[in-house]
């Protein structure tokens, strides 16, 4: 592979962040076809490659700083948030495009982005540029510090982020290894281990410049789009250029009624529970009403920290390539 500094040279050439270690490491196994795949379908382009978490984003900064106008992300929607970080954070007017390799696939779905590389790339050569919402929360990480992330998905306290921590564990069962699985069947695996010894928290939240409330919470999603954790269409009425954010928050639910409901997740028809309430908006505070207990939140499929949490959206905050309709 190219030297992941390779950032340097024609900054007209559109740049390719790759992560290797995405899709449990077949993104580099298949990096020589994908390449050349990339190549007849889309043209010349500059690549690096990360090395550990973080990576995305420092690599993204440096590229868009020096000039890049085009910076792809191949990989997950976690090395997405990354490449889409260091664009923001560079604070340059920069395209974001994307080559999906990863195990969720959450922002291709939204964006409808072919699952082939050759496709991919047409869609990258012949597709427009959209404005995009994007979502920023701002928390403590796990040094008690205070941060500020920026997300395109969904960022999520509760049961999701416990989810997010199993999958990125060793395993979910003894028995079963989480390398043996992909995308949604590591996702509901995972799923049904953690609402097995599912336990509702009690949170404090504030909507835009309403009062604040108390509310019992099994999940609670930001959603600046439709879909997360590997294809679960959490909030199917989410836009992601309507200046608002999909807040969907699943109260105290029974495990039984999980285990009997969670297709509805899938699907996008949960919403008919009454367990499960929506509201848009703009900003959203929230924190735990036991300050002593954590709870951690997850933010497109990473787990940087933990409440209490403001979220905003930033309007058009981003430039994005999408599939010509």
């Amino acid at each position: 592979m190219a030297n992941p500094k390779s950032t340097s040279g024609d900054t007209s050439l559109p740049l390719i962040i790759v992560n290797p270690k995405s899709a449990s490491g077949s993104t580099r196994e298949k990096w020589s076809q994908t390449a050349s795949d990339v190549r007849a379908h889309f043209g010349p382009f500059a690549v690096a490659f990360t090395k550990c978490q973080g990576d995305g984003i420092a690599i993204a900064t440096r590229a868009a700083k020096a000039g890049r106008k085009f910076i792809i992300a191949c990989g997950g929607d976690g090395t997405i948030n990354e490449v889409a970080n260091g664009i923001l954070l560079s604070g340059k007017d920069v395209e974001l495009g994307v080559l999906p390799s990863g195990t969720g696939g959450d922002l291709r779905r939204t964006l409808g982005l072919p699952l082939t590389n050759r496709e991919a790339a047409k869609a990258l050569r012949d597709g427009e540029t959209k404005q995009m919402d994007v979502g920023k929360v701002t928390f403590h990480d796990h040094s008690g510090n205070e941060v500020s992330r920026y997300f395109l998905n969904v960022s999520s306290v509760g049961l999701a982020a416990d989810i997010v921590k199993r999958v990125k564990s060793a395993k979910v069962f003894d028995w079963l290894p989480v390398e043996s699985m992909r995308g949604r069947a590591n996702f509901a695996v995972s799923t049904l281990q953690e609402v097995m010894s599912l336990e509702p928290d009690l949170v404090r939240v504030r909507f835009d410049d309403g009062d604040e409330k108390t509310l019992q919470t099994i999940a609670f999603c930001v959603a600046n789009s439709r879909y997360f954790g590997g294809g679960m269409l959490i909030a199917p009425n989410a836009k992601i250029n309507d200046g608002l954010l999909n807040v969907v928050n699943i109260g105290d639910i029974g495990t039984a009624k999980i285990f009997l409901n969670v297709h509805s997740i899938y699907r996008g028809t949960h919403d008919s529970l009454k367990e499960v309430k929506n509201t848009l908006a703009r900003r959203i505070e929230i924190s735990s009403v036991d300050t002593a207990k954590q709870i951690f939140l997850e933010t497109d499929g990473e787990l940087p920290g933990q409440l209490p949490a403001v979220y905003e959206i930033l309007p058009d905050a981003l430039r994005i390539r999408v599939p010509r309709m």
